[in-house]
């Protein structure tokens, strides 16, 4: 395989997921559907841990419910397996994601679930890799994988 082919995920031990990635896999009629499908085959083929917020499982869940319907938010919600490591925020993250959501949502359209994600992958993920199809995650100087 050349190397301009090599996998995206090849190398990571674990990645962060976006609502926009989760919500890419569940509906076929995406724009990103079949690259979030890439990806993730990749993350099962290489045994790479997703990590997310429970901000973004409460976020994917009320996208799924109003978008696609309760069945695909249920199937979302029941089907969240082993691999996924989800973070509940402590107050300090908290307070470091309301001090970000502050000082750069003026000038950008960032929520303050992407403002937690940016304080749990800085503080507690070691920068990881981020799957997000979103440009909020770039636009925060995070390393975004499409």
């Amino acid at each position: 395989m050349a190397r301009s082919e090599r996998p995206a995920l090849e190398g990571a031990r674990r990645v962060f997921g976006d609502t926009s990635y989760f919500y890419a896999l569940a509906d076929s009629r995406d724009a990103h559907h079949s690259r979030a499908l890439q990806l993730s085959h990749e993350v099962s083929r290489f045994g790479i841990v997703v990590a997310t917020t429970w901000d973004v499982v409460v976020e994917s869940v009320t996208m799924l419910r109003y978008r696609l319907g309760f069945p695909a938010a249920a199937r979302f919600l029941t089907t969240l397996d082993a691999s996924l490591t989800v973070f509940y925020p402590s107050e300090d993250d908290r307070l470091h994601a309301v001090e970000v959501f502050l000082s750069r949502s003026r000038d950008k359209e960032l929520s303050l679930c992407d403002a937690m994600s940016y304080a749990i992958v800085s503080r507690h993920l070691d920068w990881s890799p981020c799957l997000a199809f979103d440009a909020d995650f770039a636009s925060l100087g995070l390393t975004v994988l499409r």
